[in-house]
């Protein structure tokens, strides 16, 4: 068990709260769902005073049952059809020159939701040409066709997140698959060069640093430009405990680590998610290019 959290964990911001009350109407009222909600995320008012928002797709109710995530498990709802125009509105709405994508995982669907998403993006661009899109995709069941459905649209960045070291899966990812998710990444830069990809991971669910090498090592074997990683942070009492929290000392030399093994750009910290600062992200490593 651990004892008290450490000081580090007391997130301190300043918050636009004029900006905040907007994007809860707007989002509540179109009856959309956010990953900042639905997974408790600890940067949701940063974000919302930002007017930023990562907006899932497909219901708030997953397939999956991976014992980190606070996003609810059950049967999901009946797709909105309506669902790929109400963003695209609420987007244009906001004023985004970036929008991530995101979705809860779908297996009762056929192509796992692919076409939606797929849907999702055309609307997007119809009403804002300019604006950048980042998918951050579920694993898809390992199809490439279904991955594919998704790379044929205009978007910039492909994000499939890979959790945590292959040896925690069969605990905290029971229903999926390291090599699935590797390959997704590895899929993504073959069919579309010029497309970036980004993964990210959590710290403190029980790795130890030769297993995050072999991580980051697996990463970069997959042409994958940026990486992600935060601490785990334990939604609710029925999720997986906490093994550690690391100090921002500890996430700074992963950073740094990532970067030097040859990861383009690595944004970690405690608090970072994978779509934190998504087009800061996006800029930074476009003029390194």
């Amino acid at each position: 068990m651990l004892g008290k959290k450490p000081d580090w964990l007391k997130k301190r911001i300043k918050v636009d709260n004029t900006n905040i009350s907007e994007i809860r109407e707007l989002i509540g009222g179109s009856n959309l769902n956010t990953v900042c909600q639905s997974a408790k995320c600890p940067n949701i008012f940063e974000c919302y005073s930002r007017k930023t928002a990562t907006f899932m797709l497909m219901g708030d109710r997953c397939t999956r049952n991976c014992t980190f995530c606070g996003v609810d498990t059950g049967k999901p709802l009946p797709l909105d059809k309506e669902e790929p125009v109400k963003i695209a509105q609420a987007v244009k709405k906001m004023g985004l020159r970036y929008v991530v994508l995101t979705s809860v995982t779908r297996d009762d669907l056929a192509d796992g939701g692919a076409s939606h998403f797929a849907a999702t993006i055309r609307e997007i661009k119809k009403k804002n040409e300019d604006c950048y899109i980042e998918c951050l995709i579920p694993d898809l069941k390992g199809d490439a066709t279904d991955l594919e459905t998704i790379l044929s649209e205009d978007i910039t960045v492909l994000n499939h997140n890979l959790e945590t070291i292959s040896g925690n899966y069969a605990r905290v990812r029971p229903k999926a698959s390291y090599k699935s998710s590797l390959d997704i990444l590895k899929n993504a830069k073959r069919s579309r060069e010029n497309i970036y990809t980004k993964t990210g991971f959590m710290l403190g669910l029980g790795e130890n640093l030769s297993q995050i090498k072999k991580l980051l090592e697996d990463i970069r074997s997959t042409g994958c430009d940026m990486v992600t990683i935060g601490q785990y942070l334990r939604p609710s009492a029925s999720n997986t405990e906490v093994i550690k929290y690391y100090s921002p000392q500890e996430f700074r030399e992963v950073g740094n680590l990532a970067e030097k093994m040859g990861l383009k750009a690595a944004v970690s910290g405690i608090f970072v998610r994978s779509s934190y600062h998504a087009a800061e992200l996006l800029d930074r490593i476009r003029m390194d290019s």
